[in-house]
């Protein structure tokens, strides 16, 4: 099964000089952990709830003027869509990521897979992955 099959389409980009109070509040209501980063139609970077809260709220005591590329994770991970399910899962589980952002061959943003997506598809490898996503790093 390929990952397209899995993904959640219709995922939506921030800006780098959004405010992070703006992406928070839209990780909340739309109950997301990530939010893709885009200038001039390429991914950028991504920002978790984590980078928020490690980069933002844990090193500022105001948040008020921090926008995404503040907080953002520069290096962006990604797959294709037509990789299978297995081998997304492999990789997730070797760059220890639990979502990954979804590009077409063009390389133009066109969904996000996380591991509980792919679990629904394929529950052994997923748990393998699991296992290794959340092994420590040290």
């Amino acid at each position: 099964m390929q990952v397209r099959e899995a993904m959640t389409k219709g995922v939506r980009v921030a800006r780098p000089d959004a405010p992070v109070l703006e992406l928070a509040r839209r990780m909340r209501d739309e109950d997301i952990g990530s939010i893709p980063v885009a200038e001039n139609d390429k991914l950028i970077g991504m920002v978790t709830d984590r980078d928020i809260v490690t980069r933002g709220v844990a090193e500022l005591a105001d948040l008020s003027g921090i926008r995404a590329r503040d907080v953002m994770s520069p290096k962006v991970l990604y797959c294709f869509d037509d990789e299978s399910v297995t081998d997304v899962l492999a990789n997730m589980r070797e760059q220890q990521v639990r979502r990954l952002p979804v590009v077409n061959r063009d390389k133009r943003l066109v969904g996000v897979v996380s591991i509980g997506d792919l679990s629904q598809i394929e529950t052994r490898s997923a748990g393998k992955a699991l296992q290794g996503i959340s092994r420590p790093l040290h």
